[in-house]
């Protein structure tokens, strides 16, 4: 008899196979945990990726204040420039007078 004429045979390969598949796919896990492991050690044991992100999260709103700061900064240096043009242009116009 064959297995094909066995079901329970036949059903005992398909489990077997289903195992092995099994079996390779938790040693592929066990190795990414592993190499994710030892790049966590080689970063120290101070890393904290959720700390990091929440830290980055507020460096990236502190940069926008920041830029946002820097211009209107800008925009008041340039009103000045032009107050200070103004100004210089009627001290000019007041020593021609003369």
């Amino acid at each position: 008899m064959s297995n094909d004429e066995r079901p329970e045979l036949q059903a005992l390969d398909e489990l077997e196979r289903a195992v092995a598949d099994l079996t390779g796919e938790l040693s592929s896990w066990r190795r990414r945990a592993l190499r994710a492991e030892g790049e966590q050690a080689e970063l120290g044991s101070g890393y904290d990726a959720v700390g990091n992100r929440e830290r980055i999260m507020e460096l990236e709103a502190e940069n926008k204040d920041l830029l946002s700061r820097l211009a209107a900064a800008r925009t008041r240096v340039n009103e000045l420039l032009g107050r200070l043009r103004f100004l210089e242009e009627q001290v000019a116009i007041g020593e021609q007078a003369r």
